[in-house]
């Protein structure tokens, strides 16, 4: 991480001199709420980051305070944690290249904390309407380790009074042990999930939804801005949004549906709703 900070530092501060394009500020807010849990009662994550585009280069960050109710017993205090996101990338005609790292800062209850994850990846353009991108994790705890590569497509299908994007995602998850442990005693060795997802706008006005199918755990979501470093298994995610433009803001609502085993327990059935609010604005 040290050696990766002055890159992620230096490349936006040497080209701040030049044309600013550009940024924008984020905040958002997550409500979470856990049927049939025997660990979990509810949660909450506050988020803040932010973008800056400087000619061909981009780079984003995002802070998280994660906060959960937990069942004691069998837990006996209630769950805190903070992670950290950054991503830097740079396009060049039809290729871009990106660098990810994320850190889960602290858990004062998962094994997990600690844990400190890298990204690289290319996404190829051949037209304005088609986009390729695949990209490759490794995420390091002090017990095991993870290997994911993703790679999805994205169809933009402009209209004249809609815009539309269609994306296919897949993910394949790798879990390789340092030491036995009960994060992944219950695990597989591999998993694989695709996903749908689909995002309009309309004037002012933005749309989304999405779809997974199969099974995740551990995995890096969001194109590197969401870490699941707790052991739960992921079985079906649904997800949809909404959000309107206003002036140099955008507001957004999103809700997202998940079914999950909690694998310590072997519990599943598990069910969460988070309900995400999200605010950007534009610099």
């Amino acid at each position: 991480m040290k050696k990766l900070l002055p890159l992620f530092v230096a490349l936006p501060l040497c080209a701040l001199e030049q044309q600013t394009i550009h940024s924008s500020l984020l905040a958002y807010y997550e409500n979470k709420t856990y049927t049939n849990s025997k660990q979990k009662v509810d949660g909450r994550v506050y988020g803040l980051g932010g973008d800056i585009h400087i000619r061909n280069n981009e780079i984003r960050f995002a802070y998280e305070d994660g906060a959960a109710t937990t069942k004691k017993p069998p837990l006996t205090k209630d769950l805190s944690n903070h992670k950290l996101f950054l991503r830097y990338r740079y396009d060049y005609k039809h290729l871009r290249v990106h660098l990810n790292y994320l850190h889960v800062l602290d858990d004062n209850i998962a094994i997990t904390s600690g844990g400190q994850g890298y990204g690289v990846g290319f996404e190829y353009i051949p037209t304005k309407r088609l986009h390729f991108d695949i990209t490759q994790y490794v995420v390091r705890y002090d017990d095991f380790q993870t290997y994911q590569s993703d790679f999805r497509v994205d169809l933009h299908i402009p209209t004249e009074t809609f815009g539309w994007k269609i994306s296919s995602i897949s993910k394949y998850i790798r879990l390789k042990d340092k030491t036995p442990n009960s994060f992944t005693r219950n695990a597989k060795d591999h998993y694989f999930t695709t996903g749908i997802k689909l995002h309009t706008h309309y004037n002012s006005y933005h749309f989304g939804a999405g779809i997974y199918f199969g099974e995740r755990v551990f995995a890096v979501m969001n194109d590197g801005f969401k870490l699941q470093h707790h052991a739960m298994e992921f079985h079906k995610t649904y997800a949809v949004g909404v959000g309107k433009t206003l002036g140099k803001f955008i507001a957004r609502v999103q809700y997202i549906y998940n079914e999950a085993t909690e694998l310590p327990i072997n519990n599943p059935n598990v069910k969460i709703e988070n309900l995400r609010f999200i605010l950007n604005y534009k610099i």
